[in-house]
């Protein structure tokens, strides 16, 4: 017996957006309790940033209180949310 995938699928309608792909963000927002250079050491471990791409991040979120640290398909970005949150720094997820 032969199993065949049907070309397309109907979801139910929710209300909720189901894009499969689409982009979330990973925020990341400023504290009074890392250091600079911890936050930078952070994103350059994390995200493998430079250390000038670490370190305008980690300013962006030093004097406009957030910065977009990383974006892609939402399980991508809860890990990396996660990731973040392991290393004491305060992120969210917002869509793209």
């Amino acid at each position: 017996m032969t199993t065949v995938a049907p070309h397309r699928i109907h979801l139910p309608d929710t209300g909720e957006d189901h894009e499969v792909d689409r982009a979330w963000q990973v925020v990341v927002w400023n504290d009074p309790v890392n250091l600079m250079s911890y936050v930078v050491w952070v994103f350059r471990k994390l995200f493998g940033h430079s250390v000038e791409e670490a370190t305008r991040l980690m300013l962006q979120v030093h004097h406009e209180g957030r910065a977009v640290v990383s974006s892609g398909p939402l399980e991508k970005a809860e890990l990396d949310c996660h990731r973040l949150h392991h290393h004491g720094l305060w992120a969210t997820l917002e869509r793209a």
